[in-house]
């Protein structure tokens, strides 16, 4: 590791809220709606249903107010849930170790993402080929996940590549610039690479490795159940009305993050969404403990976590199935 978990987590505090911007929902203006104060990942998976939500006057109905702030990760969103400036966020599957440290909650499953990849410059075909090569990651995160499993699978560990610890965004311009010679790196981050690097290799994907990686909505690590319940069952119904209408939520996101329809329609490609029945169906069965389960062996596998905690104890799945009742 380039750095320890403890430095990496305290250099997140030091994190501005990379591109940051506030949209008010339907519920802003009620005197009496309770504030809060949600973050997302600016890709489909982050903000669909967040889109839907303020569209569809869902936080109004459930007498709630919501403001938005764009990250590029997880783990920061983690970071501002700890220091208060944050309610409410959304977490990629790396980023599922630390609500299972005990840093978060998940109060809702959102969807299953196979939009990880390992990405190599050209003339790069396979794994192996990344060996003593310089390997752009953003650490806590999915991107360092699908690294990490893609390396295994291999037959390989960290020790055989030059890992470089760098956000998102950075890596999009080192891949570009040939700076570094892979990443490990999600759509629809991706497609804005290929702008410049047209005939990168995929050297590794989630889809090939194969699993369940669930995405999520996490807050703080203490309960605030009627506020919980309040925004759960407002996810649950934005989550339901984007099952039934995917070409109009794939417009309300494009309108929410400010790009076109097709690269929307495109990233949602990469996603399996399940509807309120499915995941309180599959939570109350075991399934989606199963899942957690196995992301948690994953990490002590990798030395995020030093053991693996029971899946009820940071996802709140009683309470899901409960206000989908």
């Amino acid at each position: 590791m380039s750095m320890s978990r403890r430095t990496f987590m305290a250099s997140l505090s030091a994190t501005t809220f990379t591109l940051s911007v506030s949209a008010c929902s339907s519920g802003d203006g009620d005197g009496d709606a309770a504030k809060v104060r949600f973050g997302y990942i600016a890709d489909y998976n982050g903000a669909s249903l967040l889109a839907v939500a303020d569209e569809r006057g869902l936080w109004r109905k459930h007498g709630l107010s919501a403001s938005y702030k764009t990250f590029v990760n997880g783990p920061i969103q983690i970071q501002a849930l700890g220091s208060g400036d944050l309610d409410y966020g959304y977490i990629g599957p790396g980023a599922i170790w630390l609500p299972a440290s005990g840093r978060a909650r998940i109060v809702a499953i959102d969807t299953l993402t196979y939009a990880d990849r390992v990405i190599a410059k050209p003339g790069i075909t396979s794994m192996a080929g990344l060996k003593g090569k310089k390997v752009g990651v953003p650490e806590g995160t999915s991107g360092e996940m699908i690294l990490n499993l893609a390396l295994r699978k291999a037959g390989m560990t960290m020790d055989d590549i030059k890992k470089v610890a760098m956000d998102a965004p950075t890596i999009v311009s080192a891949f570009s610039s040939g700076q570094i010679d892979g990443a490990g790196i999600n759509y629809p981050l991706i497609d804005t690479i290929k702008q410049k690097v047209p005939d990168l290799v995929e050297v590794a994907s989630a889809e090939d490795i194969g699993g369940s990686f669930p995405t999520a909505f996490v807050t703080g690590a203490k309960a605030n159940g009627a506020t919980d319940a309040k925004v759960v069952r407002v996810l649950q119904e934005a989550n339901d009305w984007r099952a039934a209408h995917p070409d109009e939520t794939v417009a309300l996101t494009a309108k929410l993050l400010k790009v076109p329809q097709d690269k929307v329609k495109a990233d949602a490609g990469h996603v399996k969404a399940l509807t309120t029945a499915e995941l309180a169906a599959r939570t109350k069965d075991g399934t989606v403990g199963t899942w957690l389960d196995d992301m948690t062996d994953f990490f002590v596998s990798t030395g995020q976590l030093k053991k693996a905690p029971a899946a009820d104890s940071f996802y709140a799945g009683a309470a899901y199935t409960k206000a989908a009742s």
